[in-house]
């Protein structure tokens, strides 16, 4: 098993301590993979049930369209994140994927799910787990959208982010490659991007976030923490086994 190539693994670890037998099933739930360029639709909003994914390399999003046409994205998908879950269990989906890079993605069936679970039980405590922090993640954005100033907004966005990429495995928390667009955070944090463009600019002066040329950066990421209030509770990187 390519275990320290494998974002899903390192994810799951954070919860549960996987052994030979729980890395092979998810070696087996993976082996169906797919390359989909930058910009191309992984699900469809109102679309029939289709399946779901795990997202291996590359970033994508999830998002709703509105009636007039814009956008609200719900969440940034990083390695290791699955994609379209609710899709397995309900006739359709209520919003859809794109992807913003180049990705690589296992599709994943109910079968599949099922047969890896019955066998590999440990594993289903650790895919609930990882359900339960999503959730708690789209709870975490709909305060910041709903409750939090813009400048904190995006900080603590950019601190979450960092945190769920360090996990796996990629930067070091206070700095890593970002490759998102202003215009897909913009719509990640419900405001325009001129908006987003004159807050960026305001956390680069008082030296709380630099976020160019694809890096995002912290120079002092425990005063950064202060200022939003973002604490690690909610994302629960603590190993229990």
């Amino acid at each position: 098993m390519e275990h320290f190539d494998d974002a899903l693994a390192r994810k799951l670890e954070a919860f549960e301590r996987l052994g030979d037998l729980e890395m092979e099933k998810l070696r087996e739930l993976q082996s169906k993979r797919v390359q989909i360029a930058g910009g191309n639709e992984i699900g469809y909003q109102a679309a029939s049930a289709r399946g779901a994914y795990i997202l291996r390399r590359g970033w994508a999003c999830s998002y709703k369209r509105l009636r007039d046409g814009s956008r609200q994205i719900i969440d940034i998908h990083i390695p290791g994140d699955f994609l379209g879950v609710r899709s397995l269990l309900l006739r359709s989906s209520n919003y859809s994927f794109i992807t913003l890079t180049d990705v690589e993605v296992a599709k994943v069936t109910v079968e599949a799910l099922r047969e890896m679970f019955q066998t590999a039980p440990k594993l289903a405590v650790a895919f609930l787990w990882a359900a339960s922090r999503d959730e708690a993640l789209v709870v975490e954005h709909l305060v910041s959208v709903g409750r939090r100033g813009a400048l904190e907004r995006t900080a603590h966005f950019l601190l979450e982010l960092g945190a769920r990429l360090h996990l796996i495995g990629c930067g070091t928390g206070d700095s890593y490659e970002c490759p998102i667009s202003q215009a897909v955070l913009s719509d990640t944090l419900g405001m325009t991007t001129i908006h987003l463009n004159r807050v960026l600019r305001q956390l680069r002066e008082i030296g709380l976030v630099v976020f160019r040329e694809g890096m995002v950066k912290f120079p002092d990421i425990q005063r950064a923490a202060e200022f939003t209030g973002f604490e690690l509770g909610y994302l629960d990187h603590s190993r229990r086994s």
